[in-house]
């Protein structure tokens, strides 16, 4: 059974949305710099990123997504690729083992391996 890992935000504005989700959740940031912010909420990691072009030249979609922590990370990006989805990876980045894949009307879904 899959969960959910981390809820990723891009802005260029990294100061800006941490005040607002330090107030939304009622707690400071675990980690707080001008380029990030995580907030852990329950077993969910909330990330704020500064919007980049970095991710880009590693594949990976810098841009709003949610990540989920699944039991076979191969396995299940297979099966998305065998049903006629995109997915780039698995792959290793600097911040550990993901894949991307868009759902159906889009939106990017970060694939990480259980225990993330």
């Amino acid at each position: 059974m899959a969960r959910i890992a981390e809820v990723a935000l891009f802005t260029p504005d990294v100061p800006r949305l941490t005040d607002f989700y330090e107030r939304l959740l009622g707690t400071a940031p675990r980690s707080r710099s001008e380029s990030h912010a995580y907030f852990d909420v329950g077993d969910t990691i909330v990330f704020i990123h500064l919007v980049t072009h970095e991710d880009a030249e590693h594949d990976a979609p810098s841009g709003d997504h949610v990540a989920f922590a699944v039991p076979d990370q191969d396995g299940v990006s297979d099966e998305l690729r065998a049903s006629g989805h995109d997915v780039t990876g698995p792959k290793n980045y600097y911040w550990g083992r993901s894949a991307y894949v868009r759902d159906p009307d889009g939106r990017i879904i970060e694939l990480v391996p259980e225990g993330t």
